[in-house]
């Protein structure tokens, strides 16, 4: 078998291979003729799957700087040593079914990665650093242990599929909404209670997959003509702690999102000053973002100049941005090709407005 992988490797060597095939070789260690005298600058996509190799070398990216592909499914690598940083070219890096527990963060550095799988993997959580990566279309970290996903992540304009099945992920960054490129997001077979009020939004967001969170009962209308799967949802009898809000109607009980403050009903004529004075201020800072410098921070609590940046959601009805209060309206779940087609699911379309008279106004069908 050494013979037979030493001839390849010369083999492509001499004739200058861009594509090398080094996959169900029972590799231990990477092969240290890839690293001989100058490498093999040439190269442009090495396959190495089903191997059992545990690391990187740390001169990869010195020996193959021209790597625009890196396929290691299936090994049992532990740990990205923080040169992988330095692949200035890679485009597509694939570590799915291996033993990563962290993964480091020079992984922002790959700006040119366009695509990043890391499913079946060990990951706790990733790194912010992610976000630095402007080019990534395809980010596939399902089958992880992630509780959260890093905010920063929503830096990343470029993206188009997110997979995040079978994690153990709570809630979903209302950050992430601004993803207009997003066109695929799956969510499946996590802990998720509520989704951001704006998930949906963005018209490039079609497919959203968040069948199998037991305590998932409500969704965006926004999601109302996409395509939805949410079968095995909103099952379970359990509401989230106390801190959480929740919307009931009937038997259906909805928990919002966690940084709802306040509920309005149809009936409330007058929304609270606190809610105006973000309003008015959101309105200036997106017209005049430089006049408001001399607003030093200490005049707003950091939850609310968090709000400021990133408002809590859009008004379904009017596209008033929202920041402490919304005004919620359920609607029953639509019949879809994909509702319930696994599990029977309990899920309602909940519209979030910005007044009383919004919420009146708002119909599904309009």
């Amino acid at each position: 078998m050494a013979s037979e992988l030493h001839e390849t490797i010369c083999m492509a060597r001499q004739e200058r291979h861009k594509n090398l095939f080094l996959n169900y070789r029972n590799l231990n260690h990477f092969p240290v003729e890839l690293l001989k005298d100058e490498g093999l600058q040439f190269l442009e996509r090495l396959y190495m799957k089903r191997n059992s190799l545990t690391t990187l070398p740390d001169n990869l990216a010195q020996k193959l700087p021209n790597l625009i592909e890196l396929y290691l499914h299936s090994n049992n690598i532990a740990i990205i040593p923080e040169a992988i940083g330095n692949l200035a070219k890679l485009q597509s890096l694939d570590l799915s079914d291996n033993a990563l527990q962290v993964l480091c963060p020079q992984i922002g550095r790959l700006k040119s990665l366009r695509h990043l799988r890391l499913a079946n993997n060990q990951l706790k959580f990733l790194p912010q650093e992610v976000g630095d990566m402007k080019d990534l279309e395809t980010l596939d970290v399902s089958m992880n242990l992630l509780s959260s996903l890093p905010e920063r992540l929503h830096q990343c304009l470029s993206l188009q599929c997110l997979n995040a099945d079978r994690n153990h992920l709570r809630r979903f960054p209302r950050q992430l909404c601004q993803l207009h490129s997003l066109n695929e997001l799956s969510m499946a077979a996590n802990s998720l209670s509520s989704l951001p009020l704006d998930l949906g939004r963005s018209r490039e967001l079609q497919f959203v997959f968040v069948d199998n969170n037991v305590h998932l009962k409500g969704l965006p209308s926004y999601l109302y003509n996409k395509v939805i799967g949410c079968s095995g949802c909103g099952l379970s009898t359990q509401v989230s702690d106390g801190k959480v809000l929740t919307l009931a109607l009937g038997e259906v009980t909805v928990p919002l999102p966690m940084e709802v403050k306040a509920i309005g009903s149809d009936s409330d004529r007058v929304v609270p000053l606190e809610e105006l004075a973000m309003r008015v201020l959101h309105s200036m800072y997106s017209r005049y973002p430089k006049d408001l410098k001399f607003l030093p921070p200490i005049l707003l609590p950091k939850s609310l100049l968090d709000l400021l940046q990133c408002p809590l959601g859009h008004c379904h009805r009017c596209s008033q941005p929202m920041f402490t209060i919304v005004y919620p309206k359920l609607f029953p779940l639509r019949e879809t090709p994909l509702a319930g087609i696994h599990r029977r699911t309990t899920v309602s379309f909940v519209a979030y407005c910005c007044s009383s008279q919004c919420v009146r106004t708002f119909d599904l069908q309009g």
